[in-house]
């Protein structure tokens, strides 16, 4: 369990504070589903406190790219800087999710690993990647991603794990996908949550 001092005091850098790097699949028709993400973002930034880290990035054809960051913040101690530290960044949400155009491809492999480096060069106290997603992952020609992850100390949350029309043609290969995810995060070290329910906010016990 986390414990963080007051709105005015400043934290020890690097003790205590949550980082969380989230990962919007834009692929296909999931863009449907991130005016639901944005209301998810909107909820996290009312929990997130100051010396917290929180960014969105968008899983495209090739992910690992720093390029893919929508937003990024660390909290300020003073409420009202945070404040509207806040506001932007849920401008910058809304303004990608009205813009954004559908990616051809699904790199997770590379998102994950660039929210990997983020996170640790944050020096936060405690790590979450989100990946907002169905799992399907997809490479344009050429692109390799057979590599192991390294993840102790981090929890990747899969949250509204879409079903696929071949899913439901077919459960096992949903279920297959969660496996394969859930293996290669916990081989790496990392904790696996897969959470579905968004109805239930309070689910996500950052």
């Amino acid at each position: 369990m986390l414990s963080l001092t007051g709105c005015g005091d400043p934290q020890p850098e690097g003790h205590y504070a949550r980082g969380i790097y989230l990962l919007l699949d834009t692929s296909g028709t999931y863009t449907k589903e991130l005016n639901k993400a944005q209301q998810l973002i909107n909820y996290m930034l009312a929990m997130l406190e100051p010396g917290d880290t929180f960014a969105v990035a968008r899983i495209d054809s090739s992910s690992f790219s720093e390029q893919d960051i929508v937003a990024k913040v660390v909290l300020d101690p003073r409420p009202s800087i945070a404040n509207k530290q806040k506001r932007g960044f849920a401008l910058q949400v809304e303004q990608f999710v009205k813009s954004v155009k559908s990616s051809a491809y699904t790199d997770i492999s590379g998102g994950l690993l660039q929210g990997v480096e983020y996170l640790n060069e944050a020096k936060v106290g405690s790590k979450t990647i989100m990946i907002y997603s169905d799992l399907k992952e997809e490479l344009p020609d050429g692109y390799v991603r057979n590599f192991d992850l390294v993840l102790d100390g981090f929890t990747v949350q899969a949250l509204n794990v879409t079903k696929l029309r071949a899913d439901n043609q077919n459960p096992q290969e949903y279920l297959d996908r969660l496996s394969q995810w859930s293996d290669r995060v916990t081989n790496g070290g990392g904790s696996w949550l897969v959470i579905n329910d968004l109805d239930k906010p309070e689910a996500l016990s950052l």
